[in-house]
Protein backbone atom coordinates (compact mmCIF):
# COMPACT_ATOMS: atom_id res chain seq x y z
CA UNK A 1 0.00 0.00 0.00
CA UNK A 2 1.38 3.48 -0.59
CA UNK A 3 0.91 6.66 1.24
CA UNK A 4 1.94 10.23 0.31
CA UNK A 5 3.59 11.14 3.71
CA UNK A 6 3.92 15.03 3.70
CA UNK A 7 6.61 14.53 6.43
CA UNK A 8 8.01 11.32 4.00
CA UNK A 9 7.05 11.56 0.74
CA UNK A 10 5.99 8.37 -1.15
CA UNK A 11 6.22 5.59 1.10
CA UNK A 12 5.80 2.05 0.57
CA UNK A 13 3.84 0.01 3.61
CA UNK A 14 3.84 -3.69 3.36
CA UNK A 15 0.35 -4.87 4.87
CA UNK A 16 2.27 -7.16 7.77
CA UNK A 17 3.62 -3.61 8.70
CA UNK A 18 0.35 -2.13 9.04
CA UNK A 19 -0.98 -1.52 13.10
CA UNK A 20 -4.61 -1.50 13.35
CA UNK A 21 -6.15 0.48 16.50
CA UNK A 22 -9.62 -0.66 16.45
CA UNK A 23 -10.99 2.44 18.37
CA UNK A 24 -8.45 4.72 16.66
CA UNK A 25 -6.63 7.14 19.25
CA UNK A 26 -8.35 10.09 21.56
CA UNK A 27 -9.15 12.72 18.96
CA UNK A 28 -8.21 10.55 16.34
CA UNK A 29 -10.99 7.94 16.37
CA UNK A 30 -11.39 8.11 12.40
CA UNK A 31 -7.73 7.06 12.35
CA UNK A 32 -7.36 3.11 13.14
CA UNK A 33 -4.60 1.85 10.65
CA UNK A 34 -0.94 2.95 11.24
CA UNK A 35 2.72 1.93 10.58
CA UNK A 36 5.77 2.48 12.43
CA UNK A 37 8.59 4.41 10.70
CA UNK A 38 12.75 4.02 11.98
CA UNK A 39 14.19 7.39 11.30
CA UNK A 40 17.49 7.64 10.34
CA UNK A 41 18.93 9.78 13.32
CA UNK A 42 21.34 9.92 16.17
CA UNK A 43 18.61 8.50 18.47
CA UNK A 44 17.60 5.23 16.67
CA UNK A 45 15.12 4.71 19.48
CA UNK A 46 12.53 6.62 18.56
CA UNK A 47 10.29 6.14 15.69
CA UNK A 48 7.25 7.92 13.61
CA UNK A 49 3.92 6.21 14.16
CA UNK A 50 2.41 7.26 10.90
CA UNK A 51 -1.51 7.21 9.76
CA UNK A 52 -2.14 5.39 7.18
CA UNK A 53 -5.66 6.81 6.42
CA UNK A 54 -4.49 10.72 7.03
CA UNK A 55 -0.81 11.19 5.66
CA UNK A 56 -0.32 14.46 7.45
CA UNK A 57 -1.03 12.86 10.61
CA UNK A 58 2.28 11.06 12.22
CA UNK A 59 3.51 11.07 16.14
CA UNK A 60 6.93 10.59 17.10
CA UNK A 61 7.12 7.63 19.38
CA UNK A 62 9.56 6.13 21.82
CA UNK A 63 9.70 3.07 24.52
CA UNK A 64 10.18 3.96 27.97
CA UNK A 65 13.27 2.69 28.72
CA UNK A 66 14.93 5.16 26.50
CA UNK A 67 13.48 7.17 29.17
CA UNK A 68 14.29 5.73 32.05
CA UNK A 69 10.75 4.90 33.11
CA UNK A 70 9.38 1.33 33.59
CA UNK A 71 5.81 1.18 33.31
CA UNK A 72 3.29 -1.27 35.26
CA UNK A 73 -0.33 -1.50 34.58
CA UNK A 74 -3.08 -3.81 34.14
CA UNK A 75 -5.17 -4.50 30.55
CA UNK A 76 -8.87 -4.52 30.87
CA UNK A 77 -10.24 -7.62 29.84
CA UNK A 78 -11.91 -5.53 26.58
CA UNK A 79 -8.35 -4.34 26.46
CA UNK A 80 -6.97 -7.50 26.04
CA UNK A 81 -9.74 -8.58 23.54
CA UNK A 82 -8.87 -5.92 20.84
CA UNK A 83 -5.17 -6.69 21.72
CA UNK A 84 -5.88 -10.51 21.01
CA UNK A 85 -3.54 -10.36 24.00
CA UNK A 86 -1.97 -13.74 24.04
CA UNK A 87 1.87 -13.39 25.57
CA UNK A 88 3.18 -10.29 27.35
CA UNK A 89 6.59 -10.61 25.62
CA UNK A 90 4.07 -9.73 22.19
CA UNK A 91 3.22 -6.57 23.87
CA UNK A 92 5.15 -3.22 23.69
CA UNK A 93 4.59 0.11 25.11
CA UNK A 94 5.79 3.22 23.37
CA UNK A 95 5.24 7.01 24.44
CA UNK A 96 4.56 9.57 22.11
CA UNK A 97 6.43 12.55 21.98
CA UNK A 98 5.79 16.19 21.18
CA UNK A 99 7.72 19.11 20.54
CA UNK A 100 6.94 21.58 23.64
CA UNK A 101 6.98 24.88 21.38
CA UNK A 102 4.47 23.64 18.78
CA UNK A 103 4.08 27.59 17.48
CA UNK A 104 7.67 27.94 16.06
CA UNK A 105 6.58 26.39 12.22
CA UNK A 106 10.22 27.01 11.73
CA UNK A 107 11.65 24.52 14.34
CA UNK A 108 13.19 21.66 12.38
CA UNK A 109 12.50 17.66 13.88
CA UNK A 110 14.92 17.64 17.10
CA UNK A 111 15.39 21.40 18.44
CA UNK A 112 13.72 21.90 21.63
CA UNK A 113 12.32 20.36 24.32
CA UNK A 114 10.24 17.40 23.78
CA UNK A 115 8.29 16.02 26.24
CA UNK A 116 6.38 12.36 26.41
CA UNK A 117 2.67 11.34 27.29
CA UNK A 118 3.27 9.18 30.15
CA UNK A 119 -0.70 9.39 30.82
CA UNK A 120 -1.63 7.75 27.70
CA UNK A 121 0.76 5.58 26.69
CA UNK A 122 0.50 3.08 23.25
CA UNK A 123 0.18 -0.99 23.67
CA UNK A 124 0.94 -2.57 21.05
CA UNK A 125 0.67 -6.45 20.27
CA UNK A 126 3.09 -7.50 17.87
CA UNK A 127 1.58 -10.64 17.19
CA UNK A 128 -1.97 -9.91 16.03
CA UNK A 129 -0.81 -6.25 15.13
CA UNK A 130 -3.39 -4.37 16.77
CA UNK A 131 -2.68 -1.60 19.10
CA UNK A 132 -4.59 0.94 21.60
CA UNK A 133 -3.88 4.24 23.68
CA UNK A 134 -4.13 3.21 27.37
CA UNK A 135 -5.10 6.46 29.00
CA UNK A 136 -4.51 6.26 32.34
CA UNK A 137 -6.60 8.29 34.28
CA UNK A 138 -5.00 8.64 37.44
CA UNK A 139 -1.40 7.27 38.70
CA UNK A 140 -2.33 3.74 40.35
CA UNK A 141 -0.32 2.15 37.85
CA UNK A 142 3.52 2.12 39.03
CA UNK A 143 5.68 4.39 37.18
CA UNK A 144 9.32 3.84 38.43
CA UNK A 145 12.59 5.03 37.31
CA UNK A 146 15.52 3.35 35.92
CA UNK A 147 18.61 3.78 38.21
CA UNK A 148 21.67 4.86 35.52
CA UNK A 149 24.30 2.38 35.67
Amino acid sequence: MKIDSPRFGSLEVAANKVIEFPAGLPGFENCKRFTLIEVASHVQEVAVLQSVEMPELAFSVTTPDLLGLHYEFALTEDEEKLLGAGSAEDMAVMLILRHEDREELHRRAGDGPVRANLMAPLVINGATMRGLQKVIAKLGCDVTLRSAD
